[in-house]
């Protein structure tokens, strides 16, 4: 009879241990990737010091942007936004993204005059995807999860 106990407890306390696994699977954030390409330490590391090259002169070591990045400045141009969770990146989709370091934002809005460079050229289409994954890895968890929504109905046409 006590060996019939001790076969239960461990039976009962081993499905529990699997359903809490397999519900935190679920709960689980999405995996951190860029156009699909997982993220991992390496490409964090390259996409840091790319930012810190090429972007953090306008886009701030910290990524908070320029002073005042949403009015006009005389030129009419507007200030480099943040890249952090205050600004708007994380509110569009991988490919956006990408297609606005590599070719500028006329690609994504034609006509508009910007004072950010076109990478095209500068940077491989390699690095552009390391520095996203760089400053996607700062975002909390509310922000990533956002923009991976955002990326998934852009991929399927939505």
């Amino acid at each position: 009879m006590r060996a019939l106990i001790v076969a239960a407890v461990v039976g009962i306390t081993g499905a529990s241990a699997v359903a809490v696994w397999a519900g935190g699977k679920e709960d689980a954030p999405p995996a951190l990737t860029v156009l699909g390409v997982p993220v991992d330490a390496e490409m964090l590391d390259q996409g840091a010091d790319l930012y810190a090259e090429n972007c953090a002169s306008c886009h701030g070591a910290d990524l908070e942007g320029q002073p005042d990045w949403r009015r006009r400045l005389d030129n009419g141009r507007m200030p480099a936004p943040p890249h952090d969770e205050t600004g708007h990146t994380w509110h569009h989709a991988d490919q956006q993204l990408f297609d606005i370091t590599k070719n500028g934002l006329a690609s994504v809005v034609p006509g508009y005059e910007s004072d950010m460079p076109v990478f095209e050229g500068i940077l491989s289409d390699a690095e552009i995807t390391a520095i996203l994954g760089y400053i996607k890895s700062t975002w909390p968890e509310r922000e990533r999860n956002y923009q991976a929504e955002i990326t998934s109905k852009n991929e399927e046409g939505s």
